[in-house]
């Protein structure tokens, strides 16, 4: 039996569905379990950050990508110490080359600064 059911079940309902080309998950229920909601609780994982970059989201607003994903991981969010929380990010690949790019561009110039000084 894995340790991380939801984990796992995220992972797999993900990569099925929108067959990702960047998926990271960050398990932040340990930051949160002393919280008032969550005694009682008896899942471990509560609380969710995904990073998806897929072309599923293609011509679809944000608001739009983040139902796509709170449809797959439904029975997950309504079962009883399922998902209380899930921080989502969603790009294309294109979206996520022009940030990559971004950040070389912006990572290039603060080191273009300190070696000038």
């Amino acid at each position: 039996m894995s340790q991380t059911p939801v984990e796992d079940a995220i992972r797999l309902k993900v990569n099925t569905a929108l067959q990702p080309t960047k998926l990271e998950i960050y398990n932040d229920s340990s930051k949160h379990a002393h919280h008032k909601a969550m005694e009682g609780s008896v899942s471990k994982e509560t609380h969710f950050r995904l990073s998806i970059t897929s072309e599923a989201f293609q011509a679809k607003m944000q608001p739009a990508r983040h139902r796509i994903v709170y449809a797959l991981l439904k029975e997950e969010l309504d079962r009883p110490g399922g998902i209380h929380a899930l921080q989502l990010r969603t790009r294309t690949p294109e979206e996520e080359e022009k940030q990559i790019a971004r950040e070389t561009k912006e990572q290039e110039n603060s080191t273009a600064g300190v070696e000038k000084s």
